[in-house]
């Protein structure tokens, strides 16, 4: 019987050998001292018994057994000679009994290389088994830059928390993520181990039924992208039947990942049809019927300024399509909320819905896949989803002329800039805002404190360091009457208004729903493989600056000259040599930085004095936010999955 198995492993070897050299590939086993000779070893790390996946299994340590297997590990030695003996022999005992002396091997790169065991490995895989016990010995590259190095420091981390062997990751940070979707990231048990096993091997099945295959993923990107959408225990519980459809349903988000760069940028709202504009989005049933737009806000317009902003913007819609559409708004939606507002919303009638807050959107997904004919839309940047698309604006344009202002008007060259919430977005506005105080005072410096940090005193602050020329909160709230918003003079406890960056939510609304309405959201550009982030600014008209009469004319004046280059696109805020706090060049001269590039901004420029806070040195309030889209926190779980 094993001669038999012999001849038909055979047939496979010589037939993998043969493609292989017909495609200019090497037809015979990788050697892991070749590979090596072009590697730096850091070190060595004895990782005992262990079960590993016989498909990670790719070759031997050394020359001696390469030319005795064709690449996909099959024998291509004659019959009868002592080594098809050998093997048949095992074939046998893998038949009647199993094989069960484990192997040698080297690990290195998540793949296995073989150091005693070669026939045992290939009489395995000839029979399709899915593992093998082995001894293995991981060798551990130095830490560089190459992408694939990076990956597999990752994986390391993710293999030491969870002691799974039989993935792998082709995208950065999924590992982590993977992991933080689990709810688990202390040290595995068994039983979770088990737990996740099984979840892997069905979805694996699944996945791979609807051909997942073909988009050249992992199965731990793919599975990271679904748990993300359905939630970890959720996935757990599906059938093999609900698997198949919640992997039909979430396609796209799978394809997105396959794409370079995942979120496309959308930086204007270009021309847009004005006419017919309600023919398009869903079929009428009736003279009299309004499409539905709902609003989605974390708090209440009375106690929050983002939100009263968002308000007006709403108000607005409502004022300019009054007998074309109506608006509704639901206050105080917390995060465990969030579902089950958004299908009420829809139960409703919404047919497009604005998020204002980027703690909504991972509650989302499952909603937003179940409901693809619904426009789901969050207010947040750089989120890479398929099914719900992201909008922001670009106000770090207005930080930068309100910048140039306050370096013209710091006497002692001090100016404070007090920020809310550390996320993307944030950082560029700080940036923008330091870049333009040294655009009319190379010697100013800019004192940055987080009103959500724990133990955050204005009047401290301003006295420590004798600071009078303050950029605050960007507009107040209906409650609130104070004076410290905007850009203002503070003298003797007296705030003197100069100027207000203004978020104009309504114009930014009325172009996305026209946008939506006349069809070109359906048919935006590059919408095949990447997620797509609206992302506009002063050309637009949803950002501006609104100076007082406490601005000298002349200053004033500049400030308009330069708000109307930023318009055209003759000035742009990060232009030029630009340095970090520690002195590394980000921005060469002659050159524009790419919009990639600001969104994801985690540094402060040069003459900022200050720090991204990190997540336990904010108050309670603030960390949802922050744990979603934190600057700080993305760079902790990276550094914390690499270390």
């Amino acid at each position: 019987m094993g001669e038999t198995e012999y001849q038909e492993a055979l047939k496979l070897g010589k037939k993998e050998y043969r493609s292989c050299v017909a495609h200019g590939r090497f037809p015979y086993l990788p050697v892991l001292d070749d590979i090596l000779s072009r590697e730096e070893i850091r070190t060595e790390q004895n990782m005992g018994l262990i079960q590993i996946p016989l498909n990670f299994v790719v070759g031997t340590s050394t020359m001696g057994r390469t030319y005795s297997f064709a690449a996909n590990f099959m024998p291509i030695l004659s019959s009868g000679t002592e080594f098809s003996a050998k093997w048949a022999n095992l074939s046998e005992a893998q038949v009647n009994e199993g094989i069960r002396d484990p192997i040698v091997a080297y690990e290195f790169m998540n793949r296995y290389y073989v150091v005693e065991g070669n026939k045992r490995v290939s009489v395995l895989k000839y029979f399709k088994a899915d593992s093998i016990m082995a001894n293995v010995t991981r060798k551990i590259p130095v830490l560089t830059d190459d992408e694939d190095v990076r990956l597999y420091y990752e994986y390391m981390k993710f293999n030491e928390i969870t002691g799974i062997f039989n993935i792998e990751f082709s995208k950065p940070n999924l590992a982590a993520e993977l992991v933080e979707l689990t709810g688990v990231t202390s040290r595995w048990d068994e039983d979770m181990r088990i737990e996740f096993n099984s979840l892997l091997l069905h979805f694996t099945r699944a996945y791979e039924f609807r051909g997942g295959r073909k988009l050249f993923l992992t199965i731990g990107d793919a599975l990271a992208a679904f748990i993300s959408v359905y939630g970890y225990k959720e996935a757990l519980a599906m059938s093999d039947a609900e698997l198949n459809t919640s992997i039909v349903k979430c396609w796209n988000e799978f394809v997105m990942l396959t794409e370079r760069q995942q979120v496309g940028l959308v930086m204007d709202p270009g021309k847009l049809e004005k006419k017919n504009l309600f023919g398009g989005l869903l079929p009428v049933t009736g003279a009299s019927r309004k499409f539905t737009v709902a609003f989605l806000y974390p708090k209440s317009p009375e106690t929050s300024d983002w939100i009263y902003a968002h308000e007006l913007g709403r108000l607005y819609l409502q004022e300019t399509f009054p007998e074309q559409i109506k608006t509704i708004c639901v206050n105080d939606v917390s995060g465990e909320k969030v579902e089950t507002v958004l299908n009420d919303v829809i139960r409703r009638g919404a047919d497009i819905v604005f998020e204002v807050a980027p703690q909504m959107m991972k509650p989302s997904l499952k909603v937003a896949v179940d409901y693809p004919d619904v426009k789901i839309l969050n207010c947040s940047l750089n989120t890479p989803h398929k099914y719900i698309r992201t909008y922001y604006a670009r106000m770090y344009e207005a930080k930068f002329l309100s910048g140039m202002i306050a370096g013209a008007l710091a006497e002692n060259n001090k100016i404070a800039y007090i920020a809310d919430y550390p996320i993307y977005g944030m950082i560029a506005n700080i940036n923008a805002f330091a870049l333009g105080a040294t655009f009319t005072n190379p010697r100013a410096k800019v004192y940055l404190e987080w009103s959500t940090r724990k133990g955050y005193d204005r009047e401290t602050f301003f006295q420590e360091n004798d600071i009078h020329i303050i950029s605050d909160q960007d507009m107040i709230t209906p409650r609130d009457a104070g004076r410290q918003f905007g850009l203002y003079r503070y003298e003797d406890g007296i705030a003197q208004n100069l100027l207000m960056p203004l978020w104009n939510w309504g114009v930014f609304y009325e172009k996305m729903i026209q946008s939506i309405l006349a069809g070109s959201y359906q048919s935006q550009e590059n919408s095949q493989g990447r997620a797509l982030n609206y992302w506009w600014g002063m050309s637009a008209g949803v950002i501006d600056l609104i100076c007082s009469k406490n601005v000298p004319t002349g200053v004033k004046r500049l400030a308009d000259h330069l708000k109307s280059d930023i318009k055209k696109g003759d000035i742009v805020p990060f232009y030029g040599q630009i340095l970090s706090q520690d002195g590394t060049l980000k921005n060469d001269k002659d050159q524009t930085m790419r919009p990639e590039d600001i969104m994801e901004m985690d540094w402060l420029v040069d003459n900022v004095l200050g720090n991204i806070p990190a997540m336990d040195t904010l108050i309670d309030a603030a960390q949802p936010v922050v744990q979603v889209k934190g600057v700080e926190e993305k760079k902790k779980n990276e550094n914390t999955i690499r270390s």
